[in-house]
């Protein structure tokens, strides 16, 4: 592909898109419906990631249960048909299933049509390689070059085929229920939560194929109602569930079921911190993870990150986002990775954040040795207290480089000082949303909701000003 002149690049599919439109933030391509996400915009999208893989075969498309799904899904096939592309789509699955499916069948890339944990008015598109793994950011940024005509397109091929194999999913599935290595989960008493997402397509006959009791939360696809009050951004649900039944555990996954939280019987929230904890030292106690190192966020518990070290493991921390720790652990090789908000990935398991796959390991885990999940966490680590405050900011800009507003880098450098090496503070811009993060954590609470308040009061008074 040639470099466009000064002058944009009109694609066979239609005018260059904004610079603002369709930019790849921390997972993909992600926003409203009708205003930022559009068929438009797909179609573009779809052509360009057609141009831009470098591997022969067919491309993959999965989505969630989203309303635009079909549209979108419809818009980014044709796209790729254009530049001379065989689309499989898979329907309604989980985003690994995407990855998965991938590296099985030999296919040139991928797609996944959802907004994840967002409302159901957003919509997005994740990207994938070749390998499975997210699309690295050179390759983002060549489409990105070609939706706003600073690429030159080839001819239009528009000899592409599309074939539907929701068949495929049966194999995802299948690769599941192997992970478990032959354990099974008869007589233990399970409640998931299928946040009426990808998690519905097969969350519930995977538990049951493997003997659990199971109780189902917001178990049928519905688009309309994803993610609200229900799945792992919204547990009070899975919480009544799980100490009105009595279950021994819960599982939460969000709306592209990439990422899971749990409960345990008590009602208290097993995190994707807990999680590596529990998963990490099992495999350290089988030899299996290379020098007991595990790969985490800046996000991760200070009190997580103390324990595991206490024990004789390494904790690497990387930015936000799957991509970063992903990154990490193939420069590390390292076994094992996630983050605080349930995405794990798993070196043995193909590297793809999968909420399905992490709640099986954490159930069969727990079961296999003869434990329940809050005897698990009575023994596990005493986590800091932290606490996150989003601070809407509009202005992408002043979001993106709020270092430079002086009153809030000042504010951020007392806080740290106020608590001397006991805990930390962590601000960040959202890669999905219009938010900016403010996250604190300490060995005392009040210390904790004394800077967060203060912070994001800062935040909000100097970032939005007129």
């Amino acid at each position: 592909m040639a470099e466009a002149a000064s002058h944009p690049v009109v694609s066979p599919l239609g005018a260059p898109l904004e610079e603002g439109l369709a930019r790849f933030g921390t997972d993909g391509i992600r926003g409203r419906v009708g205003t930022s996400v559009t068929p438009a915009m797909a179609l573009q999208v779809g052509y360009w990631t057609g141009v831009v893989l470098q591997a022969d075969g067919p491309v993959v498309i999965g989505t969630d249960s989203r309303r635009s799904g079909p549209m979108l899904v419809a818009a980014l096939s044709a796209g790729l048909m254009a530049a001379g592309r065989e689309v499989w789509q898979l329907g309604l699955c989980p985003t690994p299933a995407v990855p998965g499916t991938i590296r099985r069948q030999g296919a040139a890339g991928g797609l996944m049509v959802s907004a994840s944990h967002n409302p159901p008015h957003d919509n997005g598109i994740k990207v994938f390689g070749a390998t499975g793994a997210k699309l690295v950011a050179a390759r983002q940024q060549a489409i990105e070059a070609g939706l706003q005509g600073r690429t030159v397109p080839p001819p239009l091929a528009g000899n592409g085929r599309l074939v539907l194999r929701p068949d495929l999913l049966a194999a995802y599935v299948d690769s599941l229920r192997a992970s478990t290595g032959g354990q099974r989960l008869d007589g233990a008493r399970v409640v998931l939560d299928l946040c009426w997402g990808s998690a519905t397509a097969c969350g519930e006959e995977l538990f049951r194929s493997l003997g659990a009791d199971v109780l189902v939360l917001h178990g049928e696809p519905d688009g309309e109602r994803i993610n609200q009050g229900c799945g792992s951004t919204h547990l009070e649900p899975l919480k009544r569930a799980v100490l009105e039944s009595g279950a021994d555990m819960g599982f939460a996954f969000d709306g592209d079921a990439d990422r899971m939280l749990a409960v345990d019987g008590r009602g208290r929230v097993v995190d994707g911190d807990h999680t590596l904890y529990l998963w990490g030292s099992a495999m350290r106690r089988e030899g299996q993870l290379p020098d007991d190192r595990l790969v985490a966020t800046v996000m991760s518990n200070l009190g997580f990150e103390r324990a595991w070290q206490a024990s004789g493991g390494v904790l690497e921390r990387t930015d936000v986002g799957d991509q970063h720790v992903h990154a990490a652990m193939e420069a590390l090789g390292a076994g094992l990775g996630g983050e605080q908000s349930g995405h794990i990935l798993s070196a043995r398991h193909g590297m793809s954040g999968d909420g399905l796959l992490t709640a099986l390991q954490v159930a069969t885990l727990i079961h296999g040795a003869g434990l329940k999940l809050d005897e698990w966490m009575d023994g596990s680590f005493q986590p800091y207290p932290q606490r996150l405050v989003n601070v809407i900011v509009p202005d992408r800009q002043r979001r993106q480089q709020w270092q430079q507003c002086e009153p809030l880098r000042l504010a951020v450098a007392e806080a740290e000082a106020a608590m001397a090496g006991h805990g930390r503070v962590l601000v960040r811009a959202s890669g999905t949303e219009p938010l900016l993060r403010v996250m604190v954590e300490a060995a005392e609470q009040s210390q904790v909701d004394l800077w967060t308040d203060r912070l994001a009061a800062e935040a909000e008074r100097h970032l939005n000003q007129a």
